[in-house]
């Protein structure tokens, strides 16, 4: 049992690590190699776990190399295009000028039912409205309207906006962040005035405070029985 849970332990660990170095980009949208590359880490991550029989370094080199041939692939696509367009294709134009490209439709196997889902997906229920839709190489879909058809912006009608700035974090599930809370300027006396004008006795009352560089405050209480 104790070798089991240590071969489980060591085998989490490689694949935490290397999924972490990979980037953030592999682990929100996946290009076909690195599609690849998931599936074939996990099943040989599972043999070393299924028969602990097979010896740990089996289950580990396998990994290992798969993770630096990945880091090879996306060393060189980063330099070259032509192999980056080789091995992960081409954005496809499946809209253009609110003509469906019927070509790319087929040719990327995308039905008229799933155009109209992705489409509606982003708050878009007439083809008419929309200039340009580029089914990505990750498979997503972007769309963009006519400009007609997109929402005025504060700039465009002249609107004076105040930037408050990113809203950060300063006390989460009642637990305060002193780094961020002096990040945006403010310390535990500004903090515990705040939560008493609000009607919390403390920041353990709170699920969630967070402030902006504009000054804006917003406070979430702890539910009841949560």
């Amino acid at each position: 049992m104790a070798i089991s849970i240590l071969r489980t332990i060591m085998i989490y660990t490689a694949l935490l690590v290397s999924m972490r170095l990979m980037g953030k980009r592999q682990l929100g949208e996946m290009e076909l190699s690195e599609f690849v590359v998931a599936s074939l880490i996990a099943d040989l991550a599972s043999h070393p776990l299924q028969d602990v029989g097979i010896p740990m370094i089996n289950g580990l080199v396998p990994i290992v190399t798969l993770f630096c041939c990945e880091l090879l692939i996306a060393g060189l696509t980063l330099k070259s295009v032509r192999l980056r367009a080789l091995l992960f294709g081409k954005p496809s134009m499946l809209i253009v000028r609110g003509q469906i490209c019927q070509k790319e439709m087929r040719a990327n196997r995308f039905t008229a039912d799933e155009l109209m889902q992705e489409l509606r997906n982003q708050g878009i229920f007439d083809i008419s409205q929309v200039e340009y839709a580029v089914l990505e190489t990750d498979g997503q879909l972007n769309v963009i309207p006519y400009p007609a058809e997109l929402p005025p912006t504060a700039r465009q009608l002249g609107v004076a906006v105040e930037d408050g700035g990113f809203p950060a974090i300063v006390v989460n599930d009642g637990r305060v962040l002193d780094q961020v809370l002096q990040s945006t300027g403010h310390d535990r006396e500004w903090l515990h005035q705040e939560l008493r004008r609000l009607g919390y006795d403390d920041a353990g009352a709170v699920y969630l405070m967070t402030v902006n560089r504009g000054g804006q405050v917003y406070v979430a209480g702890k539910e009841a029985g949560v």
